[in-house]
């Protein structure tokens, strides 16, 4: 479905950014890839990569902040699909500085979709986060909001084709300023001990690879409106720091401002609208679209799910897939 498109990446010089790149380059024939970011240093330094240097004919690297509408809009032109990746992700951050997260990740969500709007796009998908499923955080808070925008703009899209969706995973394993490179910092530095803030603490786990190919099979399913939840493991943050580190003691720091012991994909208040495929759950919406009658038991690629049981919830605690110590560090040399 890219084939002779034009894609362009919010937040594009990031870890997820960067792989979604190569995989597009790599697998279809791009009319255009637009890297959209406010980091002119990030953007010069990925135009640079050897892989991406014979590509420079399709690759556009687009200076701009997704709290300024009119540059936005300018980028849009022309554009076929973006992909909003986006965001100010650090927890404790967003809890000392919470007016900065809600620039970025609720009035920038705005921009997107009205730029979107004004430009005709085809179809959007908004990157989220478990943290926003009963969040107890500012970012949490924040991307909820988020996803309550990309969601209800398909009810304003009137005479235009436009379609929002929203993809929503957990910890990317790997990716820029997650605990893995920082557990492996400490282990290069010789630290005395690995920090836990709480030894039950359970996470979501998936690859960058991974993610990337949840986004784009989600762009062939979308109707407009849908939150898309792949089925992925859970690991204990225990047991990784066991897998990164079995020589090194483990010390328990407490909890960090705005932290879960357990993050929720699906919450239990919604599983009357949640839908269950064979490698992922839909999130219906909870509004219904003005002239538009979806069927979201059968996605746009002919796959048939069911509605889920009563009180059914998706959390990382209750998952029944877990990875051991060994099944981690295979996970970890894919990194």
């Amino acid at each position: 479905m890219f084939n002779n498109k034009s894609i362009l990446i919010t937040g594009g010089t990031g870890s997820f950014g960067k792989k979604i790149t190569n995989k597009l380059i790599s697998k279809y024939k791009c009319k255009k890839i637009v890297i959209y970011s406010r980091d002119e240093l990030k953007q010069h330094e990925m135009s640079q990569q050897s892989n991406l240097l014979k590509h420079n004919n399709i690759l556009r690297f687009f200076l701009g902040d997704v709290r300024d509408y009119d540059r936005l809009n300018f980028a849009f032109k022309g554009i076929d699909y973006v992909i909003h990746a986006a965001a100010l992700k650090q927890v404790p951050a967003a809890e000392y500085n919470p007016t900065e997260f809600i620039k970025t990740n609720v009035l920038g969500a705005e921009n997107i979709i009205k730029a979107s709007l004004n430009q005709n796009i085809k179809k959007i998908i908004a990157l989220s986060t478990d943290k926003a499923a009963n969040p107890i955080n500012l970012y949490g808070a924040t991307k909820l909001v988020s996803d309550k925008l990309f969601v209800a703009a398909n009810n304003f899209v009137g005479k235009y084709k436009t379609r929002f969706s929203v993809v929503r995973y957990g910890n990317v394993a790997g990716s820029r300023g997650s605990v893995v490179p920082f557990f492996k910092k400490l282990v290069e530095d010789r630290n005395d001990f690995i920090p836990i803030t709480n030894d039950k603490m359970t996470r979501f786990w998936i690859t960058l690879d991974q993610g990337v190919d949840f986004v784009i099979n989600s762009f062939q399913r979308m109707y407009g409106g849908e939150i898309f939840v792949p089925k992925i493991p859970s690991i204990k943050i225990t047991e990784l720091a066991m897998a990164m580190a079995p020589k090194i003691k483990q010390k328990i720091i407490g909890m960090r401002p705005g932290e879960k012991i357990h993050e929720i994909m699906c919450p239990k208040d919604e599983n009357y609208l949640t839908i269950e495929f064979k490698d992922h759950f839909v999130i219906k919406p909870t509004i219904k679209f003005i002239d538009q009658k979806i069927d979201y038991l059968v996605n746009n690629k002919k796959e048939k799910g069911k509605l889920v049981k009563e009180n059914f919830e998706y959390n990382s605690g209750n998952n029944d897939n877990f990875l051991k110590v060994n099944e981690i560090r295979k996970y970890l040399k894919t990194i």
